[in-house]
């Protein structure tokens, strides 16, 4: 099988140049490849697409697979790969396809040597797309942002972290993982014992308004304990301990020496790459329009506390997008959008589709856009 040439990446492709500039509280300078790679897994890649690329250098990609035929095309890299280390010193011409992930490997700056070479192949990673399920986030986001932007101020921590669901579970409060993480803040029970309850009979994790608190009490506590903000979130996702082991091993508390020299044996992909997500996702959702078009986000579910701190004490990432009008209370009715589903609809509401096919008098589940579903 061969590579598309119209789909191989010679080059870092970029969307443009980063309008979060980031600030002295979250700082973005020497992330910029990994915050620009994360741009492109949120807004130019979808749901069957499957990013070839370096596990290390995440925004030198190789090539762009679907899933069903991802094997295939990850063989066509990796025999690319070694056929540009075993040519290194003859002057055997390259096949098309091993001279454009060569040309790839130089514009990341790269050197071409046999020990380089070898270390790309064993970094070869896959990662897939998520445009449509963060664009669903940004939607959803419109639910809880406010309130959980007041529960950060209140709590002393930086309320543009407000959007780090958008990372963990794209606003979706029923989301479990995996791991047993479950909730907006994915909490695994160990975790979140230590800040709610949770137990047979109750899952505060569960609870939007109780689980942010939760998250603001966690974030601030690995704040107190390792003196920077890049490391307490990165430690929300690699563990508080973790996280002043890295520091101490590495003698910084900056992120960026952290990811290139810590050789922890669980600080992996998912943890090194964290902390740029994020970023990512605050960048996106500020400038959403330009990658999305208009959306109009989800009414609140409840109004905002009031704070306890004035909220020009810190910049907060603020919603640019429109909420959408009502007569009625927004659990009461919901007017559907061109490409909704009745199943992405009782998620979003926390019924079932047999619940909304009931209330609705709907004999199947096709919708279309402009009607309007009794939600409650």
């Amino acid at each position: 099988m061969k590579l598309s040439f119209s789909r191989l990446f010679v080059a870092v492709l970029a969307l443009g140049a980063p309008a979060f500039a980031g600030s002295a509280e979250l700082p973005s300078q020497g992330l910029e490849d990994r915050i620009e790679f994360w741009k492109k897994v949120y807004t130019q890649y979808g749901e069957n697409d499957v990013i070839i690329h370096d596990r290390t250098r995440v925004n030198l990609i190789y090539d762009v697979a679907t899933r069903d035929d991802r094997t295939s095309r990850v063989d066509v890299v990796y025999k690319a790969l070694d056929e540009i280390r075993t040519n290194l010193e003859t002057a055997e011409p390259l096949s098309p396809v091993a001279t454009q992930v060569r040309e790839a490997i130089v514009a990341a700056n790269v050197p071409l040597t046999s020990s380089s070479l070898a270390d790309l192949r064993n970094n070869v990673h896959t990662q897939l797309g998520i445009k449509e399920r963060f664009r669903t986030g940004i939607i959803r986001s419109g639910r809880y942002l406010e309130s959980f932007q007041q529960v950060f101020l209140q709590t002393g921590v930086p309320v543009e972290v407000a959007l780090l669901p958008l990372v963990e579970s794209s606003f979706e409060n029923r989301a479990f993982s995996s791991a047993g993480a479950a909730g907006i803040w994915q909490f695994t029970r160990g975790t979140g014992r230590l800040y709610m309850t949770v137990s047979r009979r109750v899952d505060e994790r569960l609870n939007p308004d109780k689980a942010t608190r939760a998250a603001a009490r966690l974030l601030r506590d690995n704040y107190t304990a390792l003196g920077s903000w890049p490391l307490a979130i990165t430690a929300y996702n690699h563990g508080r301990a973790g996280m002043q082991r890295a520091q101490s091993e590495v003698g910084s508390s900056e992120i960026t020496k952290i990811i290139d020299a810590y050789k922890g044996r669980l600080f992996g992909y998912a943890s090194m790459n964290f902390y740029a997500e994020f970023l990512a996702a605050v960048e996106v959702y500020n400038t959403y329009e330009q990658y999305f078009g208009q959306l109009v986000l989800d009414q609140p579910l409840s109004k905002p506390a009031a704070a306890s701190s004035k909220p020009t004490q810190v910049a907060a990432a603020k919603p640019v997008a429109k909420k959408a009008p009502t007569t009625t209370a927004a659990a009461d009715k919901y007017k559907v959008r061109k490409g909704d589903t009745l199943a992405e609809i009782a998620r979003r509401f926390g019924t079932t589709v047999r619940d909304l096919m009931d209330t609705n008098n709907l004999r199947n589940t096709v919708i279309h856009a402009g009607q309007v579903l009794l939600v409650n």
